[in-house]
């Protein structure tokens, strides 16, 4: 078994429009709009983040998306009347924990704590579909947001699907983006949430003691085709962090 490991926190790259994004969500929330107020024109947001309007125009684009703002012609832009589900984290949406916390408006960084080469145990085989000793890579991270530790990630991906040595490769970024630049493009995912302790050797080891409750998804990513790609067990700040989920009759 081999193992790299970066003990200081890498800043994770995130894009103009990511940044618009998360920003408009933030002005959202601090203003207290609601379903049916009018959010300010792209000009004015341009001038108020200081970027460009077709930075602001590809976010409010994502938004409009999203359900979390509506276009009405010659009039402007509203805050939808879903938009309070779809400011938190609609678990019908699958996205990075990088995607997820920019757009709550978090400057994202990451701490690799160890990235190593196995064989698959049997719960990561059974969820990627592998055979028992299958050769994996393991990566445990946590994901900060405003420097502070909001996620403990621990993903484990077949071992093919990113070649070449693991000493050489940016382990920081996202993983659904690294799988993608092998053809691995991940487009959904089997999510589960649970309740869970953080665990001690983990807690202690990087300073993590008291900061429960934690929120465990553990989740499969798939590509289009179906293939599973990704099994992560991602640990979330309870105190910090929730989820959304639209019901309906």
């Amino acid at each position: 078994m081999r193992s790299a490991a970066r003990g200081s926190a890498d800043r994770a790259p995130i894009s103009a429009v990511d940044r618009a994004y998360g920003r408009v969500l933030q002005l959202v929330e601090q203003l207290g709009l609601r379903p049916g107020d009018r959010l300010h024109t792209e000009a004015e947001l341009s001038d108020l983040f200081g970027v460009s309007r077709s930075t602001v125009r590809e976010a409010l684009r994502r938004l409009e998306q999203e359900g979390v703002v509506v276009a009405v012609q010659g009039q402007g832009r509203f805050i939808s009347a879903s938009a309070s589900l779809s400011l938190e984290r609609p678990m019908t949406k699958y996205e990075s924990i990088t995607e997820m916390l920019a757009a709550r408006g978090y400057a994202v960084t990451s701490a690799v704590l160890d990235v190593s080469e196995g064989d698959a145990a049997e719960p990561e085989a059974e969820a990627l579909e592998l055979a028992p000793g299958d050769p994996v890579i393991r990566l445990l991270r946590i994901r900060f947001g405003d420097d502070q530790p909001l996620v403990v990630s621990e993903n484990t991906i077949p071992r093919e699907l990113l070649p070449g040595p693991i000493e050489y490769r940016d382990w920081s970024g996202s993983l659904t983006a690294a799988l993608a630049a092998h053809g691995q493009h991940v487009r959904s995912s089997l999510a589960t949430i649970s309740a869970a302790e953080l665990p001690q050797g983990w807690r202690e080891r990087h300073g993590l003691e008291g900061l429960g409750p934690w929120l465990l998804v553990t989740e499969v990513g798939l590509t289009k085709e179906g293939r599973r790609v990704l099994y992560a067990r991602d640990y979330h700040r309870g105190d910090e962090i929730s989820f959304s989920v639209l019901r309906q009759r």
